[in-house]
Order: structure tokens, then sequence, then C-alpha cells
């Protein structure tokens, strides 16, 4: 249902782009960053010290984990630039390789290690601090591939990370600090705060798309380069599962951590990518057709891993 509520979405803004390119502190693009601090509030609330502490001890599952997310991805994007030649193309390898500096997702990721059976409080541990670690390193990443391709200033690396700082990890770390008292709260009520975190996400790729629609950023794309990206992106998912369960045989990891490994590891975050994309592109029109890769990157794990995850739950 929400993936079917994003194309909606991104059509509105098609139809109707003027509504949401405007700016301004009362403007749809505002209120979607005030609601981003909200949405990692409440994430902060839920994660107790408990949970983490829980999957602290398996250090070669973590290191692993890690490197899959913020290494092996940016370097298979690396090696395939020189596929892309032109504007619109080098804009959509941008895209592409912004997905792959982002952290892995949270509760999808616990959610699918849950029903295929894998280490629960490892997935917890990492998917929590694969977050934490994001808001340094996706933009520690992206400062040096934007020079090259936006400007210098978009660039700008500690700027960027002092506001993803202010507007991410200090809301979640305001949460965790009140878990033991409203973390309860957060926990019952958290099917509806899943649904004010979508409402928030759709409303930034709804700004977001709009700008780019309004600039006519999309004008040199053709329906088969849309193709061509869904199936480049199916293509690194089943490349990076593949990668990861191949180290789990070589490092002779159980099958918990090695289901565990897999599923964290080749998920990102669509809530960081738009959170994330709000500070780092901050006033560039293209930000549509950077968000592109993700959309269809979140629709893709989401139905691979689920059908994944139900075959390797009746191993059980």
């Amino acid at each position: 249902m929400f993936v079917i509520l994003l194309i909606s979405a991104v059509v509105l803004a098609w139809l109707w782009p003027a509504a949401g390119a405007g700016e301004g502190v009362f403007s749809l693009s505002a209120l979607a960053n005030y609601g981003i601090s909200v949405i990692f509030f409440f994430y902060g609330l839920r994660l107790s010290r408990e949970k983490l502490r829980t999957g602290l001890g398996n250090w070669r599952l973590h290191i692993l984990i890690h490197l899959t997310t913020f290494i092996l991805f940016p370097v298979l994007i690396l090696l395939i630039r020189p596929l892309f030649s032109g504007e619109d193309h080098i804009l959509l390898w941008l895209g592409i390789f912004y997905l792959a500096a982002l952290p892995s997702t949270v509760s999808s990721s616990v959610v699918m290690v849950s029903v295929a059976g894998g280490n629960i409080p490892a997935a917890i541990f990492n998917a929590s601090i694969s977050s934490l670690i994001g808001v340094f390193i996706t933009p520690l990443w992206m400062s040096v591939i934007l020079s090259g391709v936006i400007g210098s200033d978009t660039a700008s690396l500690w700027p960027i990370i002092w506001k993803l700082v202010v507007q991410i990890l200090l809301p979640v770390v305001l949460g965790m600090a009140l878990n033991r008292r409203w973390g309860a709260f957060a926990e019952k009520h958290k099917r509806t705060l899943s649904m004010f975190d979508q409402t928030i996400i759709l409303l930034i790729v709804y700004t977001s798309f709009c700008a780019s629609f309004a600039h006519h950023v999309f004008d040199g794309f053709s329906r088969g380069m849309m193709v061509v990206c869904a199936a480049g992106m199916a293509l690194l998912f089943f490349v990076v599962y593949g990668i990861v369960g191949l180290a789990c045989r070589c490092l002779k990891m159980n099958r918990g951590d090695t289901v565990t490994a897999q599923f964290c590891g080749s998920k990102k975050s669509l809530v960081h990518g738009t959170a994330m994309s709000k500070v780092i592109f901050a006033g560039y029109s293209g930000v549509g057709v950077i968000l592109l890769p993700i959309m269809l990157y979140h629709a893709l794990q989401l139905m691979v891993v689920s059908a994944i995850a139900k075959k390797e739950g009746r191993k059980v």
C-alpha cells in the first residue's frame, strides 16, 4: 500500500508542482523539515538501552553488516561510474550513489529477521547503530562525490553534519533519554507513529518531486531509462545479498547470523534517504531524480525480502 502512495505522490507532484515547490516558514517543505525531527524523536523514544546491550556480543556479525552498508555498497557504485555519461545520466548515478551511502533501515529489517528466524537482538542492535552512524558517514561519502557533480558549496561537510546532528541525532538522543518514562507509550502507539512517519516521507517525496518537475529536471529522462534504473536496483540488491551470503559462509556463521547479515546488510533506509536529502541537497531542484533510486530500491527490498523471509521462516 505504501509503495502505491509513493507513486501517487510523484504523480500528484507531476500534475500539481506549484503547491509543493514553494518555500517559507509555513510551506509544505518547511512542514516536512519539522516532521523529520519528530520522526526521529519517537524513534529514539522506542529505542531502549537494554535492547542495544543485548545485541552487543557478536562483533564479526556487526563488522560485516556495517562494512557492507557503508563500504561495499559505495564501492560497487563507484565501479559503475564510467557507464554514466551526460548530465542526466550523471544525476541519476548521483542518486544511485546516495542510495549506496545511506544507512540500513530499522523497523523492516528487524521484522523480516524475526519472520525468517534470524538473530533478532543483533538485528535491533545493527539496524539502530547503522542509523546513528549514517548521520556522519553518509554526508562524508557525499562530500567526496558532490564537489565534482553539483559544486563545492553543496559539498561543505561540517555544516551538513551539524544540521543532521541537530535535526536527526539530537531528537534520537532526547527520545532515548525519555525511553524509561515514555517508551511504553511509544510502543503501544507504534502503528499510529508509523503512519505519521509515512505521511512525512510522502510529504518530502511530494515536495522534492514538485521542485524537480517545476524546473523540468526530468525532461531528459525516458521511460526506458526508468526501466533500466529499476532493473539495476534489482541487480544491486541480489549482488550485495549474494556477496554477504558468501562472506558468511567463509566466516562459518550460523544460520541465524547469516539471515541477519544478509537482511540488515542489503537494506537501505527510505526514511533516512528522504530526511537527509532535505539537508544534503537543500535548495537543489534535482532532488526528485536523486530520490528515485532509493524509492525503487525500497519497493524492491520490501517485496523480495518479504518473500525470502517467509521462505527462510519455514526452515526454522
